[in-house]
C-alpha cells in the first residue's frame, strides 16, 4: 500500500485542495500539521519550507504536481 504523508498548515488553500482531491479519490493519507513543532522539524529535515509538502512512499514533492501525483498513485 502506498504511504502518503502531507505536511500542512492552517489557512493553506493548496493544502486544502490536495487533501480534498485525495478524499474525493478515496485515497488515505496522513496529515501532519506543522503548527506542531515535531512535524515542522520533520518537514525541515527534508529542506522543505512551504506547505503542502508531500511524501509519497518517501519520495518528496516540494510543490503540488498533479501529473506526478496521479502517476505515483496510478490515477487517470
Amino acid at each position: 500500500m502506498t504511504e502518503i504523508i502531507i505536511y500542512t498548515q492552517n489557512d493553506c488553500p493548496p493544502c486544502t485542495f490536495i487533501k480534498n482531491y485525495l478524499l474525493d479519490k478515496d485515497i488515505e493519507y496522513t496529515e501532519k500539521n506543522i503548527s506542531i513543532s515535531k512535524f515542522r522539524n520533520e518537514m525541515m529535515d527534508y529542506d522543505a519550507f512551504a506547505t503542502p509538502f508531500i511524501l509519497i512512499d518517501n519520495e518528496a514533492m516540494y510543490q503540488i504536481d498533479m501529473d506526478k501525483i496521479n502517476q505515483s498513485l496510478n490515477l487517470n
